[in-house]
């Protein structure tokens, strides 16, 4: 459950508070500050609390999450996630489409610094590449670690872009995020738990990618992960899901992106390279999420796509002198269908 701190509340009340209903052994309990309000956390069987938190007025709200529903990132909640990267807002309507390029790993020093520069010209608010890249096959290039790091401050101290990134180990979370300025949640790590609430102790925003096979409520449970151990700054992304039909890479399930933007306070963005799988689907698929109200995209972009070695890559990769184009199509879309709601 969720148990929300009154500002009034000193910190011996609240001590005393949870102590004396959460102390059981078999509860674990952590402090969270999310939009300027107190929470405190707890985890494990609702049958082991010892008291009742609402019998003690002016001092907690109880919000529990498993009989009501309440979740930090439910739009319920009345809070309000201001994300931001490298100080742009995503999401805030002053920013416009939120654009996020780049090749989709790291190979190269020159290389991407090359690419950045062109997506930067284009009007990209965030450079995306992978230095740990996860491939269904083992002998696939895995991405060059940290071996990269140093590559990717001087990326950024050239080019002024903030640097988005997946990462995998928990371990790395820390290291990686002294470096770049977004964290990237892969598909085949959204039920990461490990994983998850090591990023709600990251100095960063989070870029939480949709399982493939995974049910909404289980996406938006993993970004709630995230936000319960300390970081209310996580972006959604959508990019398709598992389907039977292998006429596009995934089925691109677009009335997602409306679903969780109604659900919960938090942006989303859509992938529309990896959710198609073919460059000549991105603008389409770009233009579709922008229709049904997606925030920004995280777009594969490389000017030599067919000199890149990585096996299922090339075909997909966007040119980067398409970008501005491709983003100010999808903006307008999005003014008009929003327009059009509000006049309906």
């Amino acid at each position: 459950m969720i148990v929300e701190i009154a500002e009034a509340a000193g910190r011996d009340s609240v001590d005393g508070l949870v102590a004396a209903c959460f102390g059981h052994p078999g509860l674990t309990t952590w402090e969270v500050r999310a939009d300027g309000r107190r929470f405190v956390a707890v985890s494990g069987d609702e049958a082991l609390v010892a008291g009742d938190p609402e019998t003690c007025a002016g001092v907690i709200a109880v919000h529990p999450t498993t009989r009501d529903g309440y979740w930090l990132v439910a739009r319920e909640s009345g809070l309000r996630y201001d994300v931001q990267v490298g100080g742009v807002h995503v999401g805030a309507p002053t920013t416009g489409m939120w654009l996020a390029a780049g090749p989709c790993a790291f190979e190269d020093e020159a290389d991407v610094l090359r690419i950045a520069k062109q997506v930067r010209d284009q009007g990209a608010h965030a450079l995306r590449v992978g230095v740990y890249k996860p491939r269904t096959s083992p002998y696939n290039f895995q991405g060059a670690g940290r071996a990269a790091f140093a590559s990717l401050r001087a990326i950024r101290s050239e080019t002024g872009l903030p640097i988005i990134s997946e990462v995998l180990d928990p371990h790395d979370v820390h290291a990686l995020a002294e470096v770049v300025d977004c964290l990237q949640v892969g598909t085949r790590n959204m039920s990461n738990q490990a994983l998850l609430t090591a990023l709600g102790g990251a100095p960063v925003p989070v870029l939480l990618k949709r399982g493939a096979g995974a049910p909404l409520a289980e996406w938006i449970k993993a970004a709630e992960y995230v936000v319960a151990h300390g970081n209310p700054h996580v972006i959604m992304c959508a990019r398709g899901i598992t389907s039977f039909d292998t006429a596009t890479r995934h089925a691109l399930d677009l009335g997602a992106i409306t679903a969780v933007k109604r659900a919960t306070g938090l942006p989303v963005v859509f992938d529309p390279s990896h959710s198609t799988g073919d460059v000549r689907l991105v603008r389409a698929a770009s233009t579709a999420a922008a229709a049904f109200g997606a925030d920004g995209l995280l777009v594969e972009a490389h000017d030599a796509p067919h000199t890149m070695y990585r096996p299922g890559d090339g075909p997909q990769a966007f040119p980067p002198a398409g970008l501005a184009e491709l983003v100010e199509t999808a903006g307008r879309v999005r003014e008009l269908v929003e327009a059009a709601d509000h006049a309906a």
